[in-house]
């Protein structure tokens, strides 16, 4: 039996080290390039203001297999954020994708039929945070995409998981009930 790679759906969140804000929760969805993600994937290609959509690259001239778009989910107002969202975050992004293929997590063998779409949270305070930890936001947004994908793999959490949750745990910003 194949696997059916038409749509994956993953998420992941990775806290930042104390006195950070660079917290990474990528949203990430896998599919076939002739499916409905490879259709999202191609529209994409279009740009939004403040919503600069790019690949992943892990160097000039070194786009990651499966490809892959990383998108922003809160508008980049300036240069710094943008700085770090085309540089420590896309490097993280692409390195998670290329260790997602060595390990066997994301198969080889159709690295180049299928793509990736990485919605990046990034916080707008991080450019002009004086203490700003590089590393620390390369690790969790490195962290955190591995993570998501591993979870749009294995189709996690499972719906057994989610039903035996439902009343067990609540959302991290949940301060309403």
């Amino acid at each position: 039996m194949s696997l059916d790679l038409t749509f994956r759906a993953g998420e992941a969140t990775v806290l930042a080290a104390p006195g950070q804000a660079t917290d990474a929760m990528p949203e990430i969805l896998i599919g076939r390039v002739d499916g409905p993600v490879g259709h999202a994937f191609a529209n994409m290609m279009a740009q939004s203001k403040g919503h600069t959509a790019m690949f992943a690259i892990r160097a000039c001239n070194q786009m990651v297999r499966p490809a892959t778009m990383i998108v922003p989910k809160v508008t980049l107002k300036d240069m710094g954020n943008i700085d770090l969202f085309g540089g420590v975050v896309q490097s993280a992004t692409a390195d998670a994708v290329v260790d997602c293929l060595i390990e066997g997590i994301l198969p080889k063998d159709q690295a180049n039929e299928l793509c990736i779409i990485s919605l990046v949270w990034i916080d707008p305070r991080c450019a002009t945070d004086a203490n700003l930890d590089k590393k620390d936001m390369y690790r969790t947004n490195y962290e955190a995409t591995k993570l998501a994908i591993q979870r749009a793999m294995k189709n996690e959490p499972s719906v057994e998981e989610l039903i035996a949750n439902r009343h067990g745990i609540k959302h991290d910003m949940d301060d309403w009930s």
